[in-house]
């Protein structure tokens, strides 16, 4: 199977009444879990890659790309790539031709005003090079000044107007999920996702999924999300499993294969999880 595009999944989803997931990936380890996991369960899903991943790797997105793409090829499952959470223009221009098909321009952190102008800059060179563009309206919380707070959750008219000014094809809005909790403890306003879904006419996208329990998520789907997407359960389970292999490992060991194939298994496990929670809910199942 070669690449699928981001959209005809996100539409397929969407048309179904069922989730998208979507993993962020950082190493080669996080991408083989994830896509083993997806053969495991025939689901169709989205391979991430964040700007602070890329930053990671020296600025260079094409090597880890190339690499995703080659995974992604060698498995009957459809799966996309998604350039995520990404400010810098420069490397949303690299996305066409590393081989994403979806971007995430993130300018949730300024004014409303400028947020639109630079979202639909971002959304005329997207569409113009045949990317699906997802961007972010209220605070979803979780980064450096971001609060996780009722006061900053997304307002649903606010939502109407931002996708009817910047032509977005997904919205990622805040409802009570924030990134990077290593927690599952976050409770959704399931009223409100119901209300923007209604309001904004695009796919909704869940972030911060990594700290809504099980239930909830169900209930976010129900109620209208269509895009989940999934950081840190991975690397939490990346992490854990590692450390567990060290400390049981003699200190004179230094062949990094087994801790790192330790985890890779762990992170299998936390994705064909979530893949399980989310194939038992569809929004058509909502009161």
């Amino acid at each position: 199977m070669t690449l699928v595009s981001p959209g005809r999944l996100l539409d397929a989803a969407r048309a179904g009444g069922r989730a998208l997931p979507a993993f962020n990936v950082i190493t080669l380890e996080h991408a083989e879990a994830v896509v083993e996991a997806a053969e495991a369960a025939g689901a169709p899903l989205l391979l991430q890659v964040s700007q602070n991943a890329v930053a990671h790797r020296g600025g260079r997105l094409a090597p880890l790309a190339a690499a995703l793409a080659a995974l992604a090829r060698g498995t009957a499952v459809p799966l996309g790539l998604h350039l995520d959470h990404v400010t810098d223009g420069a490397l949303l221009r690299e996305a066409p031709g590393a081989g994403f098909g979806s971007v995430m321009f993130d300018g949730s952190r300024l004014p409303y005003a400028a947020n639109v102008a630079a979202t639909a800059e971002a959304v005329a060179f997207g569409h113009a090079h045949g990317l699906l563009v997802e961007s972010e309206l209220g605070r979803v919380g979780g980064k450096p000044g971001d609060a996780h707070l009722p006061g900053v959750r997304t307002d649903p008219g606010e939502a109407a107007s931002f996708v009817r000014a910047t032509g977005v094809d997904a919205l990622a809005v805040a409802v009570g999920s924030a990134h990077a909790m290593t927690a599952r403890t976050a409770v959704l306003d399931h009223r409100l996702i119901a209300r923007l879904r209604a309001a904004a006419g695009v796919p909704l996208v869940l972030h911060g999924s990594s700290g809504v329990p099980d239930e909830e998520l169900r209930r976010a789907v129900a109620a209208g999300m269509t895009k989940i997407n999934v950081g840190t359960a991975l690397n939490a389970a990346l992490t854990g499993a590692v450390r567990a292999r060290l400390a049981a490992a003699p200190r004179d060991r230094v062949d990094p294969r087994p801790w790192l194939a330790a985890g890779r298994a762990a992170m299998r496990e936390a994705a064909e999880h979530l893949l399980g929670v989310l194939a038992t809910v569809r929004t058509d199942d909502r009161a």
